[in-house]
């Protein structure tokens, strides 16, 4: 299966305000950067659908 790369849907997608941007929070090692900045990956590894939702799903 492959993992989609939609950073607005994602869990690690968030607003920094000393930046004033979205940024992803995923602390990414050097050669993960590189490989990602180099656009050769096809998806991101880390990606989690955000579901803002979830903990009212567990209570019902």
């Amino acid at each position: 299966m492959k993992k989609v790369a939609n950073c607005e849907s994602c869990e690690f997608y968030d607003y920094d305000e000393e930046l004033d941007a979205y940024v992803c929070a995923v602390s990414l090692d050097e050669d993960e950067m590189a490989n990602f900045l180099g656009k050769r990956t096809q998806s991101c590894p880390y990606y989690r659908y955000y579901d803002e939702y979830k903990s009212v799903h567990k209570q019902i």
